[in-house]
């Protein structure tokens, strides 16, 4: 990986010697971490597993190691599929979503089995994708969503996530930019699709989950009801391309950040299990929109990797009372959202609500200021552990459970990076003077 330098007052953060191996969690470590998590928690379900004691611990426990095959529907989500078969993962649900007016949608990971494979014969027969074919996919947070991500890994093409609050212009750039060949979306960007594809010569298929037809688009609602449930998983290599995301721009035009099979798929093991400490009777919400990588971070990969559940509520529009209703009405265990969203949460009365479940809460994506952290602390006994990441990787820097918080600070480095701090001459800072 190339030099990464990020500015932070008068010094930079740099990550260095960094292997494209070392992305990734493990390959026998990560199964052997799976089948202790499976045993723990059948023989002892009312006791979360532990997963780490310390930092230092932490450090001891990663030795990332990758296959040359991987492929993460296969050989992550299908696997806590068939221990439920074997009744030994418990009744948390691995998918439960909320819509804005109260449906729910509980899925077991034996749902997401069979559901995802049919939406995988609809992008293979229907759309005609091959292995490596690009998908943009500019869904809200609904459903759909997550089959659709799950159904490109199975196929073996690489997805391409998009906010819904994308503009022509903004889908036209990332049309032409990533070649993609097949577009999914719904009702409320058809007409500005229909506006651009004209220009764009490698898009070949238009598919609406919207319930009406659409002329000279796919209907995924009729495909997805007759397709059959066997799907034979494309054997991806580790580092075959899996995902690209394009990022927010603020620098330029957003450009495209890509994502192997394991990069995310093994890689996001350092979130999962470490940072968020998730286990399979764990409910983990994320409140980030599903246009952004921190969706992919924890509100997909990290979650199933520890076979815990994902939680998510489909919230059209902000609303901080929805987020605190929700918190103390429904077992969340973990909560992720960024620093802007507490700050608001504790505009409001938070005293007044009961979090009976939540246990660990975590922000990402700018700095948390101190007084919203001691706000929180005081309303809800609950600390606020920040984490540091960015598009291209997994997590750089955190504040990890047992690490004393300390306002303004990003924590200690992730171990699946060599973090260093330099001066303006890019001389490194020794240690006793970092602080």
């Amino acid at each position: 990986m190339n030099v990464l330098i990020n500015r932070f007052g008068r010094v930079k953060l740099r990550i260095r010697n960094v292997n494209p191996f070392y992305l990734a969690n493990c390959n026998q470590r990560l199964f052997w971490t799976l089948k202790t998590q499976f045993r723990s928690f059948s023989n002892n379900k009312t006791c979360k597993p532990q997963n780490f004691t310390d930092y230092e611990s932490i450090k001891q426990q990663y030795k990332p190691q990758v296959p040359e095959y991987f492929n993460f529907a296969r050989d992550i989500l299908d696997k806590w599929s068939e221990m439920e078969k074997a009744g030994s993962r418990g009744s948390n649900p691995a998918f439960w979503w909320l819509s804005e007016h109260g449906q729910e949608v509980k899925w077991s990971f034996q749902d997401l089995d069979i559901y995802s494979k049919k939406v995988a014969n609809v992008l293979s027969d229907a759309c005609d994708l091959q292995l490596k074919d690009r998908v943009i996919v500019i869904l809200s947070r609904v459903p759909e969503w997550w089959l659709i991500n799950i159904a490109c890994i199975r196929t073996g093409t690489v997805l391409i996530p998009g906010t819904t609050q994308l503009t022509a212009t903004d889908i036209l750039h990332r049309l032409q930019a990533s070649k993609a060949k097949c577009i999914i979306t719904d009702d409320s960007l058809v007409d500005a699709v229909d506006l651009v594809a004209s220009k764009c010569s490698s898009l070949k298929v238009k598919v609406t989950i919207s319930h009406t037809q659409r002329g000279g688009w796919i209907n995924f609602q009729d495909l997805f009801r007759n397709a059959k449930e066997y799907h034979k998983c494309a054997n991806t290599k580790s580092l075959d391309p899996m995902a690209i995301f394009f990022t927010s721009g603020t620098t330029g035009t957003p450009k495209m950040a890509l994502h192997t099979h394991c990069s995310y798929g093994m890689g996001l093991t350092v979130n999962g299990r470490y940072w968020l400490d998730l286990t399979p009777s764990d409910v983990m919400w994320n409140t980030s929109d599903t246009g952004w990588a921190k969706s992919a971070w924890s509100s997909f990969f990290s979650p199933w990797i520890q076979g815990a559940c994902v939680f998510v509520h489909q919230m059209p529009r902000f609303d901080s009372k929805i987020i605190l209703e929700v918190l103390s009405t429904y077992p969340i265990t973990t909560f992720c959202s960024p620093p802007t969203v507490y700050r608001m949460l504790v505009q409001n009365n938070v005293k007044s609500y009961r979090f009976k479940s939540l246990q660990h809460c975590v922000s990402a994506g700018e700095p948390m200021n101190p007084e919203v952290m001691v706000t929180w602390k005081k309303q809800t006994g609950l600390d606020i552990y920040e984490g540091y990441g960015q598009t291209e990787t997994v997590l750089i820097c955190a504040t990890f459970k047992g690490m004393k918080i300390k306002p303004g600070s990003m924590g200690k480095p992730s171990p699946a990076y060599n973090v260093q701090i330099v001066d303006d001459n890019c001389n490194v800072v020794p240690p006793e003077v970092e602080g």
